[in-house]
């Protein structure tokens, strides 16, 4: 679907003598500069009812521009309702607490129920921005914060902002194994050269940097707070497994290693029957898309692992 929009503006005295491309981007701060490039090569501007071509066009300052943006529908997923925890919203972003059994984007066999069907539902205008204004994506079964941009400047702010790591993403996650300090991985991630679903350590993959802490250790298992400095596919638990240390109840990179050794039964028990990775996202800090302050946001623990770290402490040895 196709719409047109129009936009009658004064071009204010204090943009005298600058370009016409720069001006419409000061003016339309809600408009990317490539959109109003655009506009203007396809002759979708009138300068005092004339067209404009070029770019560099410079004004006098009184002049009235009307600006024509043709709103692509980019998105063809079917909007949906979905009970979405919506932790805040402005003009520029929402902040969703995502369930852990909530998929991000719909895929293969999977058209419906996911995050970007409801978003779609709540906030419609979502639909003309890629992605649906999804800045950054949880795996499945993991559970927490995510940013989604409201317009095509803020997606390209926030974009921007995780490209040269200014996002702050903090992640809570219990593992299978005693660490005993806190530390850095440094590993190079790729895709795993024998199974298409997994990620793996490998030398020719892209740079992957996860910082952690040891929150609290129980028994031979540990709760880490782990931050972030790249975000690659599956990264935290790629590189946790790689460390000898996987996420308790990770169907895909946990198996190897479910128990740590002298586990009692009870909490074996429990282990096995906790249905997904015991990994959160409670904390994202970003810079705001229109006023550059620094703005932070956190989520506690949901209740299916505040139950495993209370099993962890009362049945550890």
């Amino acid at each position: 679907m196709t719409n047109k929009t129009n936009q009658v503006l004064k071009v204010p005295e204090e943009l005298s003598g600058q370009r016409i491309d720069l001006a419409l981007t000061s003016m339309l701060k809600d408009i990317s500069r490539s959109k109003i490039k655009n506009a203007i090569l396809s002759g979708r501007v009138l300068l005092n009812e004339e067209i404009v071509f070029k770019l560099n066009s410079k004004l006098l300052g009184g002049e009235l521009i009307e600006i024509t943006f043709i709103e692509e529908e980019v998105v063809e997923t079917i909007p949906q309702k979905i009970d979405l925890d919506i932790v805040s919203e402005d003009d520029d972003f929402i902040i969703i607490n995502k369930t852990s059994d909530l998929v991000v984007h719909p895929g293969a066999g999977n058209k419906t129920n996911t995050l970007l069907n409801g978003l779609l539902f709540e906030f419609p205008e979502l639909k003309k921005l890629p992605r649906g204004g999804i800045v950054h994506r949880l795996d499945k079964d993991t559970s927490g914060l995510m940013v989604i941009a409201k317009n095509e400047k803020s997606l390209l702010n926030l974009s921007a902002q995780i490209s040269s790591r200014e996002v702050t993403r903090i992640y809570q996650a219990f593992v299978v194994g005693r660490i005993t300090k806190s530390g850095k991985i440094d590993e190079p991630i790729g895709r795993h050269p024998s199974n298409r679903q997994k990620q793996s350590v490998l030398a020719s993959g892209k740079e992957a940097i996860t910082h952690y802490s040891l929150e609290t250790t129980y028994g031979n298992y540990s709760h880490l707070v782990l931050r972030l400095e790249t975000g690659r596919t599956h990264q935290i638990r790629v590189h946790l497994s790689h460390m000898g240390f996987p996420i308790i109840g990770d169907p895909l990179y946990g198996r190897k290693r479910r128990f740590a050794k002298s586990t009692d039964s009870k909490l074996r028990e429990v282990i096995e029957q906790f249905p997904r990775q015991a990994l959160h996202a409670s904390s994202l800090a970003f810079l705001h898309p229109r006023s550059n302050e620094k703005i932070e946001f956190t989520s506690e623990l949901p209740k299916d692992i505040k139950s495993l770290e209370t099993k962890l402490a009362q049945l550890s040895q």
